[in-house]
């Protein structure tokens, strides 16, 4: 009985089913948390980018507009 519980025992931590599919989820976990931090970091400098582009392309089609 006592050996048969080694040998399942055994058996159970020799096993690697599942493995691969844990990995490629840390993988996928590492790669979510460097994209927030990334945006995170840059995405209030982002924001201001894009208004001040947005506003300089109203300025000149509001200028070049015919009156």
């Amino acid at each position: 009985m006592l050996l048969n519980l080694f040998a399942k025992k055994e058996a159970f931590m020799r096993c690697e089913k599942g493995a691969t599919a844990i990995e490629y989820g840390l993988i996928a976990a590492g790669i979510a948390v460097a994209i927030s931090a990334i945006v995170f970091v840059v995405g209030t400098d982002l924001v201001s980018l894009f208004s001040n582009i947005g506003l300089k392309i109203s300025s000149a089609a509001t200028s070049a507009a015919p009156a």
